[in-house]
């Protein structure tokens, strides 16, 4: 069956692209589905090995495991994100929807169903807001144990005696 003569029927069959794609050479390789997403994963995990991504929290649920599940998002793109109890116990600041973090960690593939993943090693508050909102409630929890009454105030020695200096490398 000719499809120039009848443009119904080129439309149907897709037209003269679809035509010289389908005549496309024979020679070049075939993959199987799992060769490609062994070697999507490969590339993936190889070029992006260790990433700082900045998103939005949002989806965010601890499991009974310990693990958190969450999801970065900006106004573009939206990123599935999971943190291993491990690192989940570690992080100083846990996801929380609605929060603007920086997440650091690697791009992972699962092969059987060619999706990617974030899995997250830190967490830490991006922008003003964040920080404000992290030693508020800091200092709350610290009020809540009593650590700014009045009564625990000592007054300082006119001469002291010692002087402690605490340093930190970062």
């Amino acid at each position: 069956m000719k499809t120039e003569s009848d443009p119904g029927l080129a439309f149907l069959a897709g037209g003269e692209a679809a035509a010289a794609q389908a005549e496309a050479p024979t020679n070049s390789p075939s993959l199987s589905v799992g060769e490609l997403s062994r070697n999507i994963k490969r590339t993936l995990e190889g070029d992006f090995g260790h990433v700082r991504v900045r998103g939005e929290v949002s989806g965010a649920k601890r499991a009974a495991s310990g693990h958190w599940y969450f999801r970065l998002k900006d106004d573009k793109a939206v990123i599935d994100a999971v943190c291993w109890r491990g690192s989940a116990n570690r992080l100083n600041t846990p996801p929380e929807d609605g929060l603007e973090v920086i997440a650091t960690g690697r791009v992972t593939t699962y092969e059987g169903r060619s999706v990617y993943q974030l899995v997250v090693e830190q967490l830490e508050p991006a922008g003003a807001g964040a920080l404000l909102k992290l030693l508020e409630e800091r200092r709350k929890k610290l009020g809540a144990e009593g650590l700014f009454d009045e009564d625990r105030k000592r007054a300082l020695p006119y001469l002291p005696e010692r002087i402690g200096v605490v340093t930190s490398p970062t």
